[in-house]
């Protein structure tokens, strides 16, 4: 078997973190499922009080000390756009030249921020120009859309329609989530790889990059359609996906069903080889973009 297979093959549980960069104590856009081998349906975990950022990174840690085998699915970007530009912030003088320099970066200049918000980053002098914020649009931002990473462009081959990472406007934008995401994964201080930044690992858990949409698509939903708030949607869904039919939720939102698709998606993919080792994927795009897992 090659390091590859052996590293992927066996996973205990799959858990999808549904992101969210609202700048509070508990995001409403915070939501986790888990799920198991075999049929059983995924389900919501809820602490009493709900999520937290830092009581996400203490599941985490916890998890990562035991040496619990999990597959966790992270929706969020873990850097910023690299390639098209040889760096994330062109002109800044001292910009970080890989993803865990990024990390460190983002965490040290929003360190004084509560619950592991990151709104001050992208308003600082140097940085501003490079993100779309909403009262300007950065001269370095990019044209249209905005720059996209790599794995974004090979994402629209996939029909789904990512939104650069250095958006921070609209209900679409994962800019927010993203900064918030990066102060986790520097907290995590190496704990927990996360790929394809890490080798993979023989045991313990692994985190990856996912995005739900194209957990949506494999799930059968159509270009244009990825988000379910009815059981009977959620249901189909899920069996398309391998999975029997999950237990009555209290509310179907976005980030429920979010989590709960792609949890299953996550154990239905998890062993597909090529999954982890995408074409496309360079070392030197390994350590300064990262890939979304499932984008090929």
């Amino acid at each position: 078997m090659s390091v590859l297979s052996n590293a992927t093959a066996q996973f205990d549980a799959f858990v999808c973190i549904d992101w969210s960069g609202q700048a509070v104590r508990q995001p409403k856009g915070l939501a986790m499922a888990w799920c198991e081998p075999g049929r059983r349906a995924p389900t919501l975990l809820k602490p009493q009080g709900g999520w937290t950022r830092t009581g996400v990174l203490e599941w985490l840690e916890r998890h990562a000390a035991s040496g619990t085998r999990i597959l966790v699915g992270l929706d969020l970007s873990p850097a910023f756009p690299f390639v098209d530009k040889g760096a994330y912030f062109p002109d800044y003088p001292t910009a970080p030249m890989s993803a865990r320099e990024l990390w460190a970066m983002v965490d040290e200049l929003c360190q004084d921020e509560l619950h592991l918000a990151a709104s001050r980053f992208p308003l600082l002098e140097g940085l501003r120009e490079h993100f779309r914020n909403h009262d300007k649009t950065g001269s370095a931002f990019g044209s249209g859309a905005g720059r996209l990473r790599v794995v974004e462009h090979r994402q629209k081959l996939a029909g789904v329609n990512p939104v650069s990472c250095l958006n921070l406007v609209g209900a679409a934008q994962v800019g927010k989530s993203s900064l918030t995401g990066m102060r986790l994964l520097h907290r995590l201080k190496g704990g927990i790889p996360v790929w394809p930044f890490d080798p993979l690992p023989a045991k313990g858990p692994i985190i990856v990059e996912i995005y739900t949409s194209l957990a949506a698509r494999a799930g059968g939903m159509r270009k244009g359609l990825s988000k379910i708030r009815d059981p009977l949607t959620l249901d189909t869904v899920l069996e398309k996906l391998g999975s029997d039919p999950h237990r009555s939720l209290e509310k179907y939102d976005d980030h429920s069903t979010d989590a709960l698709i792609t949890a299953a998606w996550l154990r239905n993919v998890a062993t597909n080889t090529s999954l982890w080792a995408p074409d496309a994927l360079t070392p030197e795009i390994a350590q300064t973009e990262g890939w979304t897992f499932g984008a090929l």
